[in-house]
């Protein structure tokens, strides 16, 4: 029967995108995206559809990806399918306008519960608009599963997840029973670009799409927190020329005005 998996993918705003060209509703709390500029998967996202794909070469089975937004473009969310994966369950709701990481983590537990039985959950480590790497692990709470996280490798060996997590000195390996769930970073590799064949195949399928009432939430139950602001910081620089009647003379003041402002 092979490995049921379950990827989790998200649509960001490309984290490429210049300093420049980067702006903030600060009414609306919500990064804007450039014109003309289309978002992307999330990038780790895609590190964890890779390593699914290298499970279900290995050992057979199904990769059904789950993506959760307000709205999506079409050619952008479907990469997975092109891929390799089998189906796409699309979330998508204005209720689902959230930026709560455990609301996020309660919309898939539902999500997944409603896909039926599983073997095995991939998730990038985190995503590149908010960097908070909670939703993962919140989930597999919500599931009851073990979490496995930041593999660099990822193998399902007589019935459990085995991954290698890089340390300072080397790496770990670490096991877990199926049903699990594992996230992955960047250093599994470069995930595979979706061949023409792919990109054909995806435009064939038809992704599901589940709102709040195909999940039996109700909508006051994804309002947990409140953010109070969201800005782009200032960036403030000052430089000041310190002179002396020659090089060691401007070097000493200059190491008591750094002695001053407690720099050394």
């Amino acid at each position: 029967m092979g490995v049921r998996m379950i990827v989790c993918a998200k649509q960001v705003l490309d984290p490429e995108t210049p300093l420049s060209a980067f702006k903030v509703d600060r009414e609306t709390k919500r990064a804007v995206p450039p014109p003309g500029a289309d978002p992307v998967v999330n990038g780790f996202d895609e590190n964890a559809m890779e390593a699914a794909l290298q499970i279900k070469e290995s050992a057979g089975g199904t990769i059904t990806v789950v993506s959760m937004g307000r709205s999506f473009v079409t050619d952008v969310i479907t990469k997975p399918l092109a891929m390799g994966a089998d189906d796409l369950v699309l979330l998508q709701d204005d209720a689902f306008d959230t930026t709560d990481s455990f609301v996020v983590a309660s919309v898939l537990a539902a999500a997944i519960g409603k896909i039926g039985a599983f073997d095995l959950v991939l998730c990038g480590r985190q995503a590149s608009d908010w960097d908070n790497a909670q939703v993962p692990l919140g989930l597999a709470e919500l599931l009851g599963i073990p979490c496995l996280n930041l593999a660099k490798k990822v193998e399902v060996v007589n019935g459990c997840a085995r991954i290698e997590r890089i340390t300072t000195d080397g790496h770990d390996v670490l096991e877990a029973p199926l049903p699990a769930l594992i996230t992955v970073t960047n250093e599994l590799g470069e995930p595979r670009i979706p061949t023409i064949k792919g990109l054909m195949d995806a435009a064939r399928k038809k992704p599901t799409v589940w709102g709040i009432g195909d999940l039996g939430l109700a909508p006051s139950s994804l309002a947990k927190t409140e953010v109070v602001d969201l800005f782009i910081p200032a960036r403030e620089k000052r430089c000041e020329l310190i002179a002396g009647e020659d090089d060691a003379d401007a070097g000493r003041k200059l190491a008591l005005k750094l002695r001053e402002a407690k720099i050394i």
